[in-house]
């Protein structure tokens, strides 16, 4: 049987790929604690605006109750991602880092706004937990993995500051 190109199970663990490793853990189980209190703000918010005493005050517009819950998540999670999750990477350009954290936003809430209104309008169902489903847990895993890959990939990159 063939080792993978250039490993073989004998090859000693270095400390970079140690470090590697532990950061990586480290920057997904921040992300993870972050997307956790958004989730909870998220699905807070929605189900207080649309089943609150059994038909809330949006009840007939889950998609707009959707997205004011999302934006108050995602104020949250900014902060949150910022100041924990990718704190060890700095920015020179601040406004560049709100511009396209509120890019990827908007396409992430597309997102999860799709998942809701695919339940809601083509399967037709309304119900606390069908909504919660499309719109909380699936819509939130998609927009999550999305999140995750734009945040590391653009948002937080880790570009230095400029000595002036």
């Amino acid at each position: 049987m063939r080792a993978w190109a250039g490993y073989s199970p004998s090859m000693p663990i270095t400390d970079s790929t140690l470090t590697k490793v532990t950061t990586a853990v480290r920057l997904g189980g921040a992300f993870l604690v972050v997307g956790a209190i958004g989730f909870l703000v998220d699905a807070g918010i929605f189900n207080a605006l649309v089943f609150w005493g059994g038909k809330g005050p949006m009840f007939d517009a889950p998609l707009y109750a959707k997205l004011l819950a999302i934006a108050a998540a995602t104020v949250v999670t900014y902060f949150g991602n910022k100041w924990w999750t990718f704190s060890h990477r700095p920015t020179s350009n601040p406004l560049r880092q709100y511009a396209l954290y509120a890019v990827f936003n908007v396409i992430a809430i597309g997102l999860q706004l799709a998942c809701l209104g695919f339940s809601r309008y083509v399967l037709d169902l309304s119900t606390p937990l069908s909504d919660n489903i499309s719109g909380t847990l699936i819509g939130q895993a998609v927009a999550m993995g999305f999140r995750y890959w734009a945040y590391d990939t653009f948002v937080f990159k880790g570009e230095k500051a400029s000595a002036e």
